[in-house]
């Protein structure tokens, strides 16, 4: 079994800056590519960033410029750092990893963490 924990949620204001963590939990071996998603109320669940296990970046371009992505593969985490932030990022984010594998050599495919809220408001 596997899991992926977010931290990090929380209320900020306009132009303020969150950090957002995500461990994987259980006996890993591997992590191959992992991501941030959001989604806001009445809408669809989008990309936000996604980082492979050797350090490319997929950034989504309404955040691009402000939010950075990274993981620290010892620590089989993900993080999001998050500046300038807007109302209009106001959402739930969910952690995302496509393919994990244990020490057993089984293979879990999109796994989901249960998601942080977001919100960004004066």
């Amino acid at each position: 079994q596997v899991q992926l924990v977010e931290s990090g949620g929380g209320l900020v204001q306009p132009g303020g800056s969150l950090r957002l963590s995500c461990a994987a939990a259980g006996s890993i071996f591997r992590i191959n590519a992992m991501g941030w998603y959001r989604q806001a109320p009445g809408k669809l669940r989008e990309l936000v960033a996604t980082i492979t296990s050797g350090g490319s970046t997929n950034i989504a371009d309404s955040v691009k410029g402000r939010f950075t992505i990274s993981r620290d593969n010892a620590k089989n985490s993900v993080y999001l750092q998050m500046n300038s932030l807007k109302p209009e990022d106001t959402a739930v984010y969910y952690c995302n990893a496509d393919r994990i594998t244990i020490t057993t050599l089984r293979t879990y495919f999109d796994i989901w963490g249960q998601g942080t809220q977001v919100t960004v408001s004066s």
